[in-house]
């Protein structure tokens, strides 16, 4: 019986149906710790005999790969795949499959959600309400905001878009690819102009494959002050140094993540403070993205494992 490996939180946590159908097809399926980002020591004693592979975004390491010795193919639940070690899985022969699309909807409207918040304070709002006291911080409207928009693959390009809708002015960069210039709503530019210009900056790209930083000091430093930069890509697409030195400075008037390098995170010193607005990593984690998701990384799975010989 083929084994397939489930290890997303998202479908750890709550098995989904379409997932625990697999065993009427033939196939023994095999959970991590439940609601857990797997690490290294779990997955190594998780992968051998694993044909296949539901991945989430628990990172990969070689040494994993090489307890996986009947592994054929690794599916993703959404489109990320630096946190897999793609010449070694070239090199083996194992496919790479990723859930093109499913996760869009649900992260771009996680991003509006984290710009509202952050440009009418809401959060503060929230807390001081629940303390008893009554806070008004003067907020600012996204009418009319310039939003930069950093990636315009279908996340980026959705938040683009949604952005349009509620009349702001949405300012694009994508460096390895001519998108931005097809959006009809937005307006193309540079990376320089997008820094200097943009009231909101939001994060829609991958990870560089040194694991530089894009947004750094010199990039805080042509920001306009006040600017609010929301992440729900990747954590380490900003300096987290240069963060608190522009958040103190006041060139960043709030940071909205959804995304942190060890998650959960336990150095708090980023998210507790109140000018960052933190969120689980939640942005694909609707139900429909969810479903999206399940179903086309499945198809995915089962295109390479029952492929005709």
């Amino acid at each position: 019986m083929p084994r397939i490996l489930v290890t997303p939180r998202s479908l750890t946590a709550t098995p989904h149906p379409a997932v625990e159908a697999l065993r009427q097809r033939g196939y023994d399926v095999v959970y991590c710790q439940a609601g857990h980002m797997p690490d290294e020591n779990e997955l190594i004693g998780l992968v051998p005999g694993i044909a296949g592979w539901l991945a989430g975004v628990e990172p990969v390491t070689p040494a994993v790969i090489a307890a996986a010795g009947d592994l054929r193919v690794i599916s993703r639940n959404g489109v990320g795949v630096d946190n897999l070690p793609l010449p070694l899985l070239a090199e083996r022969g194992i496919a790479v499959r990723i859930a093109q699309g499913a996760n869009s909807p649900g992260v771009a409207e996680l991003a509006i959600g984290l710009m509202l918040a952050a440009l009418r304070h809401i959060p503060q709002a929230d807390s001081g309400i629940k303390r008893g006291q009554w806070p008004r911080q003067i907020g600012r409207e996204i009418r009319g905001r310039k939003i930069g928009v950093v990636g315009c693959g279908a996340i980026g390009s959705e938040v683009a878009r949604l952005c349009h809708a509620l009349g702001a002015q949405p300012l694009v960069y994508d460096a390895v690819s001519n998108l931005a210039a097809r959006l009809s709503f937005a307006r193309a530019v540079s990376f320089a102009t997008l820094i200097a210009e943009s009231d909101v900056i939001t994060l829609h790209c991958p990870a560089s494959a040194s694991g530089a930083a894009l947004i750094g000091h010199q990039e805080f430093q042509a920001m306009q002050p006040g600017t609010v930069l929301v992440n729900t890509a990747r954590a380490s697409l900003v300096d987290a140094a240069a963060l608190r030195l522009a958040l103190d400075a006041g060139q960043i008037a709030s940071y909205a993540v959804d995304v942190f390098s060890e998650e959960p995170p336990r150095d708090l010193s980023l998210a507790s403070d109140p000018r960052v607005i933190a969120t689980s990593h939640i942005g694909g984690y609707t139900e429909e993205s969810v479903d999206r998701s399940t179903t086309i990384a499945l198809a995915n799975l089962l295109d390479v494992l029952e492929a005709p010989n």
